[in-house]
């Protein structure tokens, strides 16, 4: 019961997610990346730290550290998304975002020396292909924008192997304030650092990030960050690669973008890489979890 909980925790959390894409545009029309960065983060921290404050008695180091590496993936994640938006569409900054399956998988492998099963492979694969289709221009080239989003879906996929691996030993709610707030410092160093430090907010700025602040992530990263304790992170990185199917639903029902047959395909492709990712027998499941022990950071 609780897997089945966990795995629409997920699924809300890419629907959620996928209205952040067209959110994002229309915050970046009065705001700079790194000032939606900036108050974003720092919403996300205040909200958490209302959350989770009888949390930080007792806090250990461990947890700090853990938090704080969370913390950088998920600027490194968002900063670069953010920029990349500038440059290419909503639709295609949300499905090179979900390249980040693709890597989950072989972090784990790299770091853990875990198993990688052959349903997560062909799920992985699929998804990359479903990618491939509605991203990639005729001659396979891409763009500075295009560019600047893969490498924010390395930054997403360590964060997400990061939360799966934390979120079991190391209490939540001390971790995503932790993360949180890791965040909201980087971005405020960035601010200044790129010289964003005058503000022209419009009221539809204003909405957009309080929607990026309260919704897409301090809610998501909650719901996140509970559900991965019980889905494996090769699971819920394909699960929330979901996410560009939405962002891609939701640029069209609001910013009229064109639909074409490749969305189409790509779209259905990704949902049919979930469906098998979720498929892994559960004794490979229980042998998974037997053998892995407590990692060491």
């Amino acid at each position: 019961m609780k897997k089945w909980l966990a795995l629409f925790g997920l699924i809300l959390v890419t629907v959620i997610w996928g209205g952040g894409f067209v959110a994002s545009d229309l915050a970046l029309k009065s705001l700079k990346p790194f000032q939606i960065m900036t108050i974003r983060f720092l919403l996300a921290t205040v909200l958490m730290g209302a959350i989770s404050f009888r949390s930080f008695k007792g806090i250990t180091k461990s947890e700090i550290k853990g938090g704080v590496l969370m913390g950088v993936a998920l600027f490194m994640g968002f900063s670069f998304q953010i920029v990349g938006l500038q440059y290419t569409t909503p639709s295609k900054n949300a499905f090179l975002t979900a390249l980040n399956v693709v890597f989950v998988p072989f972090i784990a492998w790299v770091i853990l020396k875990k198993k990688i099963g052959i349903k997560g492979i062909i799920g992985a694969i699929l998804a990359l292909v479903g990618v491939g289709i509605l991203s990639l221009n005729q001659n396979l080239s891409l763009g500075l924008g295009d560019g600047l989003t893969l490498i924010c879906a390395v930054g997403f996929a360590f964060q997400i192997f990061l939360t799966s691996e934390f979120v079991k030993i190391y209490r939540a709610t001390a971790l995503n304030f932790i993360q949180m707030f890791t965040a909201f410092v980087l971005s405020v160093i960035s601010l200044f650092v790129f010289g964003e430090t005058t503000f022209a907010v419009t009221l539809e700025g204003w909405g957009s990030v309080l929607y990026l602040g309260v919704i897409s992530t301090t809610l998501c990263y909650l719901l996140q960050t509970a559900s991965q304790k019980y889905i494996d992170e090769t699971k819920a990185a394909i699960i929330l690669s979901m996410e560009s199917v939405f962002g891609t639903l939701f640029s069209i029902l609001i910013l009229q973008e064109r639909v074409t047959p490749r969305m189409i395909v790509g779209c259905i492709v990704i949902l049919v890489a979930v469906i098998i990712s979720n498929m892994s027998d559960t004794k490979d499941q229980i042998e998974g979890e037997a053998s892995k022990k407590e990692m060491s950071w």
